[in-house]
């Protein structure tokens, strides 16, 4: 997809939210199922069903996915993504290119060793290595874009309101 094809799809849908606002606001949904007797979760990922489990540090095989990586893995899609978009709409020649995301955790907070430790990651790298035809501005500009409109990024950086709510399935 060249400039001008993104662009004549995306101008309408531009159009649209410009006009109507409310159009541009949707819910996104993930489904998991509790597996019935490993401590596991099945996640539908529209495409295949994807299992997480307990990472090896906190007592896993290793054979199912780590949510923690899922989550890093969801960033570096969506980095993938908005880099290729934006890099399209700049006319910035990519021939390719990899990204990487690491995070650091510290399991003594989420295996309740230590209340110090925290739960969660307590810092997040991002790392694009790029083939491109570009200038040192024009790569600056590539990045700064793609942070800002990166959603998987923005939503780390400035986390949204949490609720968690809990109920009994029918039949229960």
């Amino acid at each position: 997809m060249d400039s001008a094809e993104l662009r004549a799809v995306q101008e309408p849908l531009k159009d649209s939210y410009r006009q109507n606002p409310g159009e541009a606001l949707i819910t996104l949904r993930a489904h998991g199922q509790l597996d019935d007797q490993a401590i596991a979760c099945s996640v539908d990922t529209g495409r295949q069903l994807a299992v997480a489990g307990l990472h090896p540090a906190t007592g896993g095989d290793g054979t199912l996915l780590c949510s923690g990586d899922m989550l890093l893995q969801a960033l570096v899609a969506c980095a993938g993504v908005t880099l290729r978009a934006v890099a399209t709409s700049l006319k910035i020649s990519l021939a390719g290119g990899t990204i990487t995301a690491e995070g650091d955790l510290d399991f003594r907070g989420t295996m309740a060793v230590s209340k110090e430790a925290p739960v969660g990651f307590s810092s997040i790298r991002l790392t694009f290595d790029l083939d491109a035809d570009a200038t040192a501005e024009e790569l600056q500009t590539l990045i700064r874009l793609t942070e800002r409109y990166c959603v998987v990024y923005q939503t780390l950086a400035r986390p949204p309101e949490l609720t968690m709510t809990a109920g009994q399935a029918p039949g229960s």
